[in-house]
């Protein structure tokens, strides 16, 4: 019976203990979006993937025409003009898809800018939360940005504009 009573009572005694953690809520998007930095980054990301868009746009308007012409001419070419033609479009299309790839794909150039430009913001972001969380004696840390499925937050729980303070100073 003594043997139940303690093991009743260490059970209650780690249950208790494990609903006392203290935790926060942030929204690490509004975060970031607070950071002039980051937002240049983002201003600057955009720009670029524009200017890349305007020339993987330009590459297949030139394969376009060059199709367009192929295909107006093609009753009256012979059949190795036919395939000659019909070469060189398939090649200047895979042309165009390894540049496009190469220049969005996930080893791209604006994947590489990206990481150049946002992950040291992200990592002094990180750090602010992880102090702001230790200076609070926190447990664990919630983010309720994007595609977090939280249904409820009370307002005393969440303390972005804490971590946004710590970062503007």
């Amino acid at each position: 019976m003594k043997r139940i009573v303690a093991t009743l009572a260490l059970i209650i005694a780690f249950a208790g203990s494990c609903f006392a953690q203290k935790y926060i809520v942030v929204d690490s998007e509004k975060i970031f979006k607070s950071l002039d930095e980051y937002n240049s980054a983002m201003t600057t990301l955009d720009n670029l993937a524009k200017d890349y868009q305007n020339k993987v746009d330009a590459k297949y308007s030139e394969i376009e025409s060059l199709y367009n012409a192929y295909v107006s001419q093609k009753a009256s070419l012979s059949t190795q003009s036919r395939t000659q033609y019909e070469q060189a479009i398939l090649a200047k299309e895979q042309a165009a898809a390894e540049y496009q790839e190469s220049v969005f794909g996930n080893d791209g150039v604006i994947m590489k800018k990206r990481i150049e430009l946002i992950q040291p913001v992200q990592r002094r972001v990180f750090a602010a939360i992880e102090q702001y969380a230790k200076e609070q004696g926190c447990d664990m840390v919630l983010d309720k940005a994007s595609n977090a499925t939280m249904l409820y937050c009370a307002e005393g729980v969440d303390h972005t504009q804490q971590v946004i303070e710590i970062l503007k100073k």
